[in-house]
């Protein structure tokens, strides 16, 4: 039973739409050290969406550009290279998040606000514990829960046999597994796989909620995990799942990271995410 309604999560997966061919040639500009200003610009000007979505990150408080920014060739200026990368990324992410979610009791844009949290939370992270910057890190803890998109629907088809497992005292993503044979941090990495994404991006958003079962423990894992607990443990996009997550011990321990340092990421999370609230 379970594998079947596994198989049929997976056949769902394959007809869902990767992201859009703009975003992917701009990304890939991005990564050309050759490339220019003008010519991403030109390309950004082919998918209007895209760049309204970048145009309102990049004005978000988060940032504190002094001045409106009204264009692509503006926003480099004030942003830099490696930045506007990483909100052409969340800006792409923005375009298949920003909805409704059945099943998590997600409304529009809460999982979109949560994804965004976790990635400048992970950021945060990278800080703190002096981890050498890392633009997978960020990627990954934006894409974590790309699997509630297909997931959504069959958690609410299971939800009251799911809730009941849950009511257990178990985290929801294990109840998921449990009634439906997957869950959406196996099914968004299945996901990001199919799109060529790195392995060890990959594995950072399949072990999400549970790094100590990774085959192998990575920072990125233990990172990402730890800032969508942090966001998950003050509010930011529990939805059905409620607050039955905390971060591993082991993770922490793997990771050094002191209660003080926690609490302070926590506390900063806070900040961070009313700054962005103007542009999620």
């Amino acid at each position: 039973m379970k594998q079947g309604r596994k198989r049929e999560i997976i056949s769902k997966m394959k007809s869902f739409p990767s992201m859009s061919g703009i975003a992917a040639k701009v990304l890939k500009l991005l990564d050309d050290p050759d490339s220019s200003a003008g010519q991403v610009e030109q390309l950004l000007k082919q998918d209007p969406s895209l760049t309204a979505n970048l145009l309102k990150l990049t004005n978000s408080a988060y940032f504190g550009i002094p001045s409106k920014v009204g264009s692509v060739r503006h926003a480099i200026a004030m942003l830099g290279w490696k930045r506007l990368s990483k909100l052409v990324m969340a800006a792409c992410v923005s375009a298949i998040t920003d909805r409704q979610i059945p099943g998590y009791d997600l409304p529009p844009g809460v999982l979109w606000q949560h994804s965004v949290a976790v990635s400048v939370t992970a950021e945060g992270l990278m800080r703190e514990l002096k981890v050498a910057e890392s633009d997978e890190i960020f990627t990954a803890a934006l894409l974590h829960d790309l699997g509630k998109l297909i997931l959504g629907g069959f958690v609410e088809k299971e939800l009251k046999e799911i809730e009941k497992v849950a009511a257990r005292g178990i985290p929801f993503q294990m109840a998921e597994q449990e009634v439906l044979g997957t869950d959406h941090a196996e099914i968004g990495a299945l996901m990001l796989e199919s799109w060529s994404f790195p392995p060890k991006l990959v594995s950072a958003v399949r072990w999400h909620h549970d790094p100590d079962s990774a085959p192998e423990t990575s920072a990125m894992t233990d990172i990402v995990h730890v800032a969508n607990v942090l966001c998950l443990m003050i509010g930011i996009g529990i939805g059905v799942e409620g607050l039955h997550y905390e971060p591993s011990v082991s993770a922490t321990k793997r990771l050094g990271i002191k209660p003080t340092q926690l609490e302070l990421i926590a506390s900063q999370t806070v900040e961070w995410a009313e700054e962005l609230a103007d542009a999620v």
